[in-house]
């Protein structure tokens, strides 16, 4: 068994969800609750197999496809995707453990599954075709939510989100076909597999060529400025859960090919592309932050948040050094974390008011405290308050950049000053003051059931705020592999003054340490 755990993680929801047919509608909850709480249980099982001191790839599991043009089915998990499978185990968890009594529960929970098959899918494959195929297939169950179960205009945000994030697949595949056509040509033999690809030290010429390939899909999944604009029809649109999963896991996907894909394979372009990158995500990080701003709609002011935050992970991925990335990755999971909290906040006053304008509120801190308790501490974990996850995956990522542009960071920072605000005066209209609409008056505060999604969540916040040292060492490990190959690689001079030679720096660690 733990030598197919990954495909057991991968298949068994999908297993379970087609099982879940024949399952009374009656009945349909505990059992989705029940199979996600073994998957989630099963990650937590792979992450106490893991080896944290190791950097490479482990539980890896191949199988030839179609052998004669190199696709297998290669599977693999490091410290860079191990926290991101356990995450998309645990969201999946909450999301069916919190979701409230809608029509068609059955399909939703069945569609659930499904799309944890294709996120733990997409963590870890290492194999091109068969990461393009759960890429791909985590589009349909997210469309058939958003359509089926979103508000007025469902049909034309899940329309506009499968286009975009199609679209942008379909160029990054044909990024893919020449990668194996390259390796063809230098090696003989085809080859999908993402760790050979590594071997490769293509041109510059080429590497900038291809790196746009990969970026267009990877960008818009992201979604990165001027691609983002998908998103807030998508989170405004979609239930609860769906907003859930899309902000704590989906976007996710982007970030993560990043580092999997484009940083490792080239080198000299990212280096190339790092300060026009970090531009857009510096736009990005401040115009979605003054957006949120605008919004009366509480959800959009979360939507627009977290594409803000996604700005941040930007920055500390083409950092292109350890810190940076390693702030990047943990960013992913805090922004999960928190996101994911926010969307589920918003549900609970939306369940309770069929309404998400911050004007209908007012003095809910005198009517639900616990429910103000969670949500400020959720808020204050989402500007980046010192001891909360947030925290540390920031400024990680601003440390790591800093060291490639003291001024593009100094402006990113600025992205702090403005989370604060828009978030502390959405705070203000929604919880203090008098209460002055009467609907509100006796409104119940959190229930049981909603407390067991939530409190989790606070305590990771905290948690991980205060000691993140369990997650960062293998993040850590895994990274500073990625970066000694990318620097090992790099052809140019520039990329070689920008991306760190490690092992280099150990020796003269070494050196000092014997002087001494």
């Amino acid at each position: 068994m733990i030598d197919h755990i990954l495909s057991i993680l991968i298949f068994f929801p999908a297993l379970a969800a087609m099982l879940g047919f024949i399952i009374h509608k009656d009945s349909i909850r505990a059992y989705g609750v029940a199979i996600a709480t073994i998957e989630f249980a099963l990650s937590l099982w792979l992450w106490f197999l893991f080896d944290s001191n190791v950097s490479g790839m482990q539980f890896m599991e191949q199988l030839p496809l179609v052998p004669s043009f190199g696709i297998n089915y290669i599977l693999g998990v490091d410290g860079i995707s191990l926290f991101i499978v356990i995450l998309a185990s645990f969201f999946t968890m909450i999301g069916l453990a919190s979701l409230t009594d809608t029509k068609n529960i059955k399909n939703m929970i069945i569609t659930l599954l499904f799309l944890q098959m294709t996120m733990v899918g997409v963590f870890v494959a290492l194999d091109a075709i068969v990461f393009y195929v759960f890429w791909e297939l985590s589009l349909v169950p997210m469309l058939y939510i958003i359509g089926a179960w979103g508000g007025p205009l469902r049909i034309y945000a899940s329309v506009k989100f499968f286009l975009y994030t199609f679209t942008g697949s379909l160029v990054m595949l044909v990024g893919m076909l020449f990668m194996a056509y390259y390796y063809y040509q230098a090696t003989g033999t085809w080859s999908f597999a993402i760790l050979e690809w590594y071997r490769l030290i293509l041109p510059e010429a080429f590497q900038l060529w291809l790196f746009v390939a990969f970026f267009i899909g990877f960008a818009i999944k992201v979604p990165m400025f001027p691609f983002h604009t998908w998103l807030p029809y998508a989170h405004g649109q979609a239930p609860t859960i769906g907003s859930v999963i899309l902000a704590a896991i989906l976007l996710k996907m982007g970030t993560y090919a990043f580092i999997r894909f484009s940083l490792p394979m080239f080198p000299d372009a990212s280096v190339f592309f790092m300060f026009p990158i970090a531009i857009l995500a510096i736009i990005m990080i401040i115009y979605t932050a003054m957006v949120a701003y605008a919004q009366e709609d509480i959800k959009q002011v979360v939507a627009y948040s977290s594409v803000s935050h996604m700005g941040v992970i930007i920055l500390g991925t083409f950092a292109l050094n350890v810190e940076g990335i390693t702030g990047s990755i943990f960013l992913m999971i805090a922004h999960g974390v928190v996101s994911g909290a926010l969307f589920l906040l918003v549900g609970v006053i939306y369940d309770r008011r069929h309404t998400k304008m911050m004007s209908e509120f007012g003095g809910l801190a005198h009517v639900m405290p616990r429910y103000a308790t969670i949500f400020g501490l959720m808020l204050m974990a989402s500007v980046g308050m010192p001891l909360t996850i947030n925290f540390v995956g920031e400024f990680l990522s601003l440390l790591g950049f800093y060291k490639q542009s003291h001024i593009l960071t100094i402006l990113a920072g600025t992205a702090i000053i403005v989370g604060a605000i828009y978030m502390l005066t959405a705070y203000k209209k929604m919880f203090f003051g008098n209460v002055t609409n009467e609907e509100n008056r006796n409104l119940p505060d959190v229930s049981k059931r909603e407390l067991l999604a939530l409190i989790p969540l606070a305590i990771i916040t905290v948690w991980l705020g205060i000691y993140p040292k369990p997650i960062l060492v293998p993040i850590n490990n895994s990274v500073a592999s990625i970066v000694q190959l990318m620097h090992d690689k790099s052809t140019t001079e520039e990329a070689k003054k920008r991306i760190p030679n490690l092992v280099k720096g150990e020796d003269v660690k070494t050196l000092e340490k014997e002087a001494h």
